[in-house]
């Protein structure tokens, strides 16, 4: 799941193309301008030949003529806008437009790569997988209460898998409502094929649709993509670091089926350090996982187990296997 050169030239081309779009766009404005208020055309005139001028004083060093020659410049611009507003257009029309005036469209901030980059990288990624497409069909508008019993109750909780579900699916809805507002971690855990899976891509589905970055990946995605950053070679981890740098920055990560990774002291270490960095920065993990808690606290070590313990939002789905109950049903259809 890593950005490879082909798919980063490809972004690099759509900036491209933006920027000549943009520069399109003014030509146009530019073009419409001088049509219906001459005198715009004849101040550009102006302010361009004084900005030559003040080139030349510059190079001389005459600071008094720099001085009044900004003057004018100024004046002249004061001039244009006023007339651009009193024939219906804003002041800044004339401004090359921008879709990103953050990083004015090239992708970068300096040496660091903009936010709408890394944003658009995420997006390609996505596309590109088949996630968008399962998101399509799972999610909050499709999920379904109506298999999970409502009559025989957990003799723990005394709630019904139909009453925690629905507990579990308005705590969920909340997630979403506040996310961006107040900070926190969600971990699912529970039986297989009760739910887990569907309600973490319902979140994503969600956030994904309010422009929020979210990155969704397997344990075994997860620790494959540290593992070829960390022993690879520097051009293979380079196409790496990418993909970690947005699991670290993106607004949500979610890590499914925590515990079908072969569990060692590599995959402990990296687990600690993904979710240390993200919860430095204060960004939010979304955990499903098969094992108890117990199981948890046996697999992973004492530092994993105290930052899950105190930094997440436990929720324990139960039930019958839905995705058993399904096929049941279709045969008997």
């Amino acid at each position: 799941m890593a950005l490879r050169n082909s798919q980063y030239d490809l972004l690099i081309r759509t900036y491209n193309q933006k920027q000549l779009k943009n520069r399109h766009t003014l030509d146009l404005r530019i073009q419409e301008i001088y049509k219906r208020i001459p005198r715009v055309e004849e101040i550009n005139q102006e302010i361009a030949s004084i900005s030559v001028a003040q080139a030349k004083e510059l190079l001389n060093g005459n600071g008094h003529a720099i001085v009044r020659l900004k003057s004018q410049i100024a004046d002249l611009s004061d001039e244009r806008a006023i007339l651009l507003l009193r024939h219906g257009y804003p002041k800044d029309y004339l401004t090359l437009p921008y879709d990103c005036p953050d990083c004015h469209d090239s992708g970068y901030i300096g040496n660091e790569k903009c936010h709408c980059f890394r944003q658009a990288a995420i997006d390609m990624l996505y596309t590109q997988s088949n996630l968008k497409e399962i998101l399509k069909t799972e999610n909050f508008q499709t999920f379904s209460f109506e298999h999970y019993d409502n009559i025989e109750e957990n003799p723990i909780t005394n709630k019904t898998a139909y009453a925690n579900i629905r507990e579990i699916h308005t705590k969920s809805k909340q997630f979403v409502s506040q996310f961006g507002k107040s900070y926190e971690n969600l971990l699912f855990y529970g039986g297989t094929g009760v739910g887990k899976t569907f309600l973490s891509n319902c979140i994503a589905k969600e956030l994904l649709d309010l422009s929020f970055s979210v990155i969704y990946l397997t344990a075994i995605q997860l620790f494959d993509l540290f593992s070829h950053y960390t022993f690879d070679n520097n051009e293979e981890a380079g196409e790496t670091n990418d993909m970690l740098q947005f699991i670290l920055d993106c607004d949500l990560l979610i890590i499914d089926d925590l515990g079908t990774e072969l569990s060692n002291a590599f995959t402990n270490s990296k687990l600690f350090y993904c979710l240390n960095e993200r919860f430095i920065r204060k960004k939010p993990i979304l955990i499903s996982t098969n094992l108890s808690i117990d199981k948890i606290s046996q697999i992973y070590s004492e530092r994993i187990f105290s930052r899950l313990s105190s930094n997440f939002t436990f929720l324990k789905f139960y039930g019958d296997d839905i995705r058993i109950k399904k096929k049941l049903q279709q045969k008997q259809t």
